[in-house]
């Protein structure tokens, strides 16, 4: 579903993403970890949009979409649940929902489906969404991303911030979606055990780059968390 070749981002002076390439494909979650500061959000943003790619290629379900603005991305399918969750604050949560309905013709509904995923959400639709705690917000995010029904969902570490009960439902929704084996799923993290609980893929990131991959199942075995210690 999402091809990265030969990946390199700058700030300044400064290389931030160093020729780095995968795949993440149909039904399966593919994790990106490492520490503050070696590149995953900027990874991330780049495969957005939000910042252009300076050098590589980019392509989503076989269709080359490097040079694109975030809005042509969203069109062709890719949802984004940036760092910190970004939601509208002043706005209800059923305004923040359409949003993500952007992309669709006018008077297209929320899909019914969101409310199964996060039932909290449908009592406070009316609710503005800087009034919701955080993990509310983060539900609401995610459900955001999903309304209009992506091929891709990309999510910058969920779990920050966030109490464990959330954490759990959010984990659970991930693995839902990637098992109906509709759309690919990225997902940027810090916390091991959340990650090694989901992946069916791993990258570890270090300066910019990708240091270590493999299946999920081998993430213990090959010393994942280890590494991420040193």
């Amino acid at each position: 579903m999402l091809k990265v070749e030969g990946l390199n981002q700058y700030y300044g002076g400064s290389h931030i993403l160093r020729a780095l390439g995968f795949e993440a494909k149909l039904g399966e979650v593919t994790v990106v970890l490492g520490r503050n500061g070696v590149g995953k959000t900027t990874l991330l943003k780049s495969l957005m949009g939000v910042v252009p790619v300076k050098t590589g290629r980019v392509a989503l379900d076989g269709q080359d979409i490097t040079r694109m603005t975030s809005y042509e991305r969203v069109r062709r399918g890719i949802g984004y649940v940036p760092q910190g969750r970004e939601i509208f604050n002043r706005l209800t949560v059923e305004d923040n929902l359409r949003m993500g309905l952007a992309v669709k013709p006018g008077g297209t509904a929320i899909p019914a489906e969101l409310f199964e995923l996060f039932p909290i959400l449908k009592p406070f639709l009316q609710r503005r969404g800087g009034d919701l705690s955080g993990g509310q917000q983060q539900q609401l995010a995610i459900a955001r991303a999903l309304a209009a029904g992506p091929k891709l969902l990309m999510l910058d570490e969920p779990t920050e911030g966030i109490q464990p009960s959330i954490i759990k439902d959010i984990g659970r929704v991930i693995r839902m979606l990637a098992d109906r084996k509709t759309m690919a799923i990225v997902l940027v993290e810090q916390f091991y055990d959340f990650a090694a609980e989901l992946a069916d893929q791993y990258l570890v990131m270090e300066r910019g780059e990708v240091v270590m991959r493999g299946r999920g199942k081998d993430m213990a075995a090959d010393g994942v968390r280890q590494r991420m210690a040193i």
